[in-house]
């Protein structure tokens, strides 16, 4: 602790220039640097402090905070985020219990201010936002706090015991893992084992949305990159390329992670003489490739593939989740990082309910063999091993936890 505490103090003065930085740029406001100084317009006294990072980490909240609100008419939650697209979401809901600002930074004078103003009553973090300054303020200030959805890598379990916990896991009142490896990481670093729950993964609990509207497209020839990133979408649009000159009747949805990327990608289509249209420019899906760079309207494109690439997974960014497009049926491919979803991939894999692609070759291998056929059985080992893997435990035994340790 003493040597994050270190870093940490003399990389502050950069912090803040970058923050002002963002504000000259127009990419955040002053009442933004407000919040993640610790200030801002108070709200609601007393709330329950919900953390998540971003869109992902929010939206696999979402049950979790309905289930919360739903047994407990006098709660408020107040949620905490790092970016202000996942801010925009959480007021979309419209909820009026619920109020959303962008997280204090990890400094002790933006944390201090952040409490004094709100007085929150318990801290929920979701996944791996573990901010030492942050936990160890909460238990300062004698808040139960809770770790749902928990995820440790072993890289990231060698990290804190580089840095030294000094005894910050003890502070934990319960914790819930997303699977066995992120558990006993968190074991290993002092949680104790009797405040260890039931492993959950929280993705696996988010109410599906229903499509809007759906491509004019075969289902079985359609094939869907889901939330990609940076370099994956070369790779993928070589596999199409070379998929195309034995299947040429395959479409092609591009959905990148980030849709402000959409012209740094729009140039990748154009290098390889695709045709392609574009949702955001409310185009018909008329070409070979249709870039689906909008927010929130990822349940029409699973709705509309009959093949899911998962971002993420040619990345180095742990790969995302793989309960939607097999819950719409979709037959899932993925790339070797999965560190995020690795029980899960790791049992769909085995089940022959999604397959491992090494690069853009073997993807377009697959591309071609995955015909309508293979994409039902395929569906089919995915909908069973999603049914296994859930188990009977959700969102409503972790809100239950929060709310006991209130009264």
């Amino acid at each position: 602790m003493a040597l994050y505490r270190l870093l940490i103090a003399l990389l502050a003065p950069f912090m803040l220039a970058r923050l002002l930085w963002r504000v000259l740029r127009g990419h955040e406001d002053l009442a933004d640097l407000a919040e993640r100084l610790g200030g801002g317009a108070a709200g609601d006294e007393g709330p329950i402090w919900l953390h998540a990072a971003s869109n992902g980490e929010l939206a696999s909240a979402r049950p979790l905070i309905d289930a919360l609100l739903q047994a407990a008419p006098e709660v408020h939650l107040l949620i905490t985020v790092n970016t202000v697209t996942a801010k925009d979401l959480a007021q979309s809901w419209r909820e009026p219990r619920i109020e959303a600002r962008l997280a204090p930074l990890d400094l002790n004078f933006c944390l201090k201010r952040f409490v004094t103003r709100h007085s929150p009553r318990a801290l929920i973090v979701i996944e791996n936002e573990l901010w030492p300054n942050r936990l160890t303020m909460a238990a300062q200030a004698g808040l139960p706090v809770f770790i749902f959805g928990a995820r440790m890598s072993a890289q990231s379990a060698e990290r804190w015991r580089q840095f030294g916990t000094g005894g910050l896991m003890s502070n934990i009142t319960a914790l819930s893992a997303q699977d066995e490896t992120s558990e006993a990481g968190f074991a290993a670093l002092g949680v104790a084992r009797d405040r260890i729950l039931p492993r959950i993964n929280l993705k696996r609990s988010v109410s599906l949305a229903q499509p809007e509207t759906t491509l004019d497209w075969p289902r079985a020839e359609t094939v869907l990159a889901a939330s990609t990133h940076e370099g994956e979408e070369a790779l993928i649009l070589d596999a199409y390329c070379e998929a195309l000159a034995e299947r040429p009747t395959l479409r092609l949805i591009l959905a990148p992670r980030h849709p402000r990327r959409a012209a740094e990608i729009a140039d990748l289509i154009l290098q390889r003489d695709l045709d392609f249209t574009s949702r955001s420019l409310e185009q018909p899906a008329i070409g070979q490739v249709f870039l689906a760079d909008t927010m929130g309207e990822m349940a029409n494109w699973y709705a509309s593939a009959g093949i899911c690439i998962i971002g993420g997974t040619f990345a180095p960014k742990g790969g995302h989740t793989p309960f939607e497009p097999a819950r719409f049926g979709c037959a899932l491919l993925h790339g070797p990082d999965i560190g995020n979803f690795r029980e899960v991939f790791n049992a769909l894999d085995a089940a022959s309910a999604a397959r491992t692609v090494a690069d853009s070759s073997d993807l377009a291998a697959a591309l071609v063999t995955l015909d309508k056929d293979a994409q039902s059985r395929f569906a089919v080992a995915a909908a069973t091993t999603i049914e296994q893997l859930s188990g009977e435990t959700g969102p409503e035994f972790l809100a239950a936890q929060v709310l006991d340790a209130l009264h």
